[in-house]
Parts: structure tokens; C-alpha cells; sequence
């Protein structure tokens, strides 16, 4: 093994399991992705290959991780009368976690489930976890049932040596039932998350999911999700990314199903060198189904903002109705973009559109808010915020939607900058 995967070839020589084997060997033959993969074609892996990542240990620092915890809900305090389950280092804390009630809880590392739609073959980030994951969540929400809220905080915590960690979580939404899912990642010092999750939404069945990414400025994310979406089935889900050094959020979701719904948008605030993917490819596999995306991108700085978003429609799947659109405000000259929505259809009853703007702060606007006798920063913050709170608007949970914009302005207040 070469490049960044030699940094994992001495546990991945040590594997148990036919399984994590499989994943192994496709990774020893294809190695992990670089420019030359047309999925990867904007995102660069090299900041991977100048650490050493280590096993991260199973014991941690309490103090670190309270002071994390504390940290994610001080935005928001409410939030912390939520039911949540708390991983740290990619291992479930119990410690930290509060139980909710009406779904049924179990963890990876109890029964090592890998799910039936990650392709280990196909992707190798996914070949990756398979092989090495510990720990995730396993949750199953009864038919029928609405479980309300849960929060799924995922926390790093690396001191002396970076570490990695690949939790593998599985979400199942029962016919008819109802969750809403909020996920936290966060961190601090150097370390490498990479997280699977397998999502499945059952027949009538509704999940909406809004993933707040907080990691650590040196952490390295790279999260894909696949989601399964069943007949007259919603997954809503929503990714505001504001953390870490290199971050992709990739999602698979497919419409498996007549009438089912799939909504996957976003926005990213970035600044300094930060790199933020976001990529999805969505699959109408069934006639009469809808699908949305809106990505908003505010980049300063030399940050680079990617958005890649694939909708499918197979030959079966007439009377498809999909959306997409990346927008991005740029702060810096030395800012970018990379944009590519794509549309691939084999069906001919179908309306779909799809789109891209690149642009700056407006100066008749900032002209107007400075004639009105608001300061600079503060009228290039109000610009800021406007544009990506109609990103942020689309969240349908309230509560979510809330939380988001709390951390938003805690983290960015009384700034004109990202």
C-alpha cells in the first residue's frame, strides 16, 4: 500500500472477517481516490497523507469532552434537554448520553451490521470504514411511531497524536413513523472522521435530518450517507458545514418507490484554507417522485468551496419532478468554487432543471444599509446572513432550523467576514 493508505496498511494487514477482508482488498486494489477519479476531480486527499492518524484510544480526556459538549449546545441551550447519544473518538459514551424513548437503541460494536447499501467495491472511503469501523449507532424507529426528537452528536478528540476514528451508523424508519434527526460534528486537535451511514425510510414513513458540521480547524471529514426512501416516504435532510480543515458530505439517497420525496440541501461558510465538498447523487427509481436541492456557498479568505450534485432518472421512472441549484457568494478574490449539478435522464415524462451563480457582495446594497448609517462590517454581515438564511429556511423542523441559526450567528457575530 502506498500514498495516505500506507498510514492504515498495519491495521488493515491484521483484519478478521469476510467482510472487512473484502473491503481490504478492494482497497489495496484501487487504493484511496485522487484527482484522477472524476468523483474526486475537485477534492484532493494529500493533507491525509501528512499526518500519522493512530488508533484513536479508547480512553479520553472527560474534561475535553464535557468542555466539547458544553460547547455544542452553547449557541442554544435548550438543546440540551433533548434525548441524544453521544460517540466520541467513533465509540459510543454512555456517559454523556441521554436514552431517548420510543425507538429501539443498539450500537454497532454490539453486532457488527454493514448494511446492504454501501458499496465497499465501488467507493473507497466506504471500503475504508468497512474494514476498520468499531462502533455506530443502530436505531430503528417502530412503525407508526413518532420518536420526536434525537440528537446524534459525534465528537473528535485528539491531543498528543492525531488519531482516526470511522463510525458506522444505521437509521431505520419504520412504515409510517416519524423522526427528526440532528447530527453534531465537533472536535479539536488533529484527526481523521470518517463516518458511514446507512439510512433506510419505509413505506409513509418520514425522517428529517439536519447535519451541523462543527469539526475541529485541523480535523479532516469525510462522511458519506446513503438513504433508502420508500413509497409516499420523505427524507428531508439539510447540511450546514462551518468546520474543519477538508470536509466532504457525500450523499447517495434513491427513490425506490413511487410518490416518494427526497430533499438534500445545504449551505457551507467557509474561510482560510478550508475546503468544503458537498456531493450527492440522487435516484428516481420510480415513477411520480420528487427531489430538491439548494446549496448556498459563502467563501473568504482562500477557502474552496465544492458542489457536485448527480440526478438520475431511470427509463422507469416518468412524472419525475427534480430541482437543483448551487449558488455561491465569494468574499475574496482568492476564494473559489467548483460547481458541477448534472442531470442524466432516461425518461421522457419528466420535468427536471438544475442551475449555477457565482457572485459578490452587492454594492448597491452595501451602499443602501451604508446610507442608512450602518457600519461596513456590520452591513456586509447583514448581506451575508440574508443569503444564506434563505438556505437555512428550507430546514422544516423548527427546532433544527433554530439551532442552526444560533450557532450561525454565535459563531460569525459582529463580523463582515466568514
Amino acid at each position: 500500500m502506498s500514498g495516505p493508505l500506507a498510514l492504515f496498511a498495519n491495521r488493515l494487514n491484521t483484519l478478521t472477517g469476510a467482510q472487512r477482508q473484502s473491503a481490504a482488498g478492494a482497497l489495496a486494489r484501487t487504493g484511496l481516490p485522487d484527482r484522477k477519479s472524476e468523483a474526486w476531480k475537485y477534492t484532493a486527499l494529500r493533507a491525509l497523507g501528512k499526518q500519522d492518524y493512530l488508533q484513536a484510544p479508547a480512553q479520553v480526556d472527560e474534561a475535553a469532552v464535557r468542555a466539547l459538549l458544553d460547547g455544542v449546545f452553547q449557541a442554544h441551550p435548550a438543546m440540551a434537554a433533548l434525548p441524544r447519544v453521544v460517540f466520541v473518538n467513533g465509540r459510543h459514551a454512555p456517559a454523556f448520553s441521554v436514552a431517548p424513548d420510543d425507538v429501539d437503541l443498539s450500537f454497532f460494536g454490539q453486532n457488527a451490521e454493514f448494511g446492504l447499501q454501501a458499496a465497499p467495491d465501488r467507493d473507497p472511503l466506504v471500503a475504508l470504514n468497512t474494514a476498520l469501523a468499531e462502533d455506530g449507532l443502530v436505531l430503528r424507529v417502530p412503525a407508526g411511531e413518532d420518536a420526536g426528537h434525537l440528537m446524534l452528536i459525534s465528537l473528535g478528540v485528539a491531543q498528543e497524536q492525531p488519531v482516526s476514528f470511522h463510525p458506522r451508523h444505521t437509521v431505520v424508519v419504520e412504515k409510517d413513523a416519524h423522526l427528526r434527526l440532528i447530527s453534531v460534528q465537533a472536535g479539536q486537535g488533529t484527526y481523521f472522521h470518517n463516518p458511514v451511514m446507512d439510512i433506510r425510510v419505509e413505506d409513509g414513513a418520514t425522517l428529517e435530518h439536519v447535519t451541523l458540521q462543527t469539526e475541529g480547524a485541523q480535523a479532516i471529514s469525510l462522511g458519506t450517507l446513503y438513504a433508502h426512501v420508500g413509497h409516499k416516504s420523505v427524507y428531508d435532510s439539510f447540511v450546514l458545514g462551518l468546520g474543519g480543515q477538508l470536509v466532504r458530505h457525500e450523499v447517495h439517497a434513491r427513490l425506490a418507490s413511487p410518490r416518494g420525496v427526497v430533499h438534500v440541501n445545504g449551505a457551507q461558510r467557509l474561510a482560510g484554507q478550508q475546503v468544503g465538498d458537498i456531493t450527492s447523487v440522487i435516484t428516481h427509481a420510480a415513477s411520480d417522485c420528487i427531489s430538491r436541492q439548494t446549496v448556498r456557498n459563502v467563501l473568504d479568505g482562500h477557502a474552496r468551496g465544492v458542489f457536485q450534485g448527480k440526478v438520475l432518472v431511470e427509463q422507469v421512472a416518468q412524472k419525475t419532478d427534480g430541482y437543483q441549484m448551487n449558488q455561491a457568494l465569494l468574499l475574496s478574490p482568492d476564494a473559489e468554487i467548483d460547481a458541477k449539478p448534472e442531470l442524466e435522464i432516461y425518461a421522457d415524462d419528466v420535468r427536471c432543471s438544475h442551475g449555477a451563480t457565482v457572485g459578490a457582495l452587492d454594492d448597491d446594497q452595501l451602499f443602501y444599509l451604508r446610507s442608512r448609517g450602518i457600519p461596513m462590517q456590520e452591513a456586509r454581515q447583514m448581506l451575508i446572513d440574508a443569503f444564506l438564511d434563505e438556505a437555512i429556511a428550507l430546514v422544516v423542523d423548527a427546532t433544527a432550523q433554530t439551532f442552526c441559526r444560533a450557532v450561525m450567528a454565535a459563531r460569525f457575530a459582529q463580523k463582515g467576514e466568514a
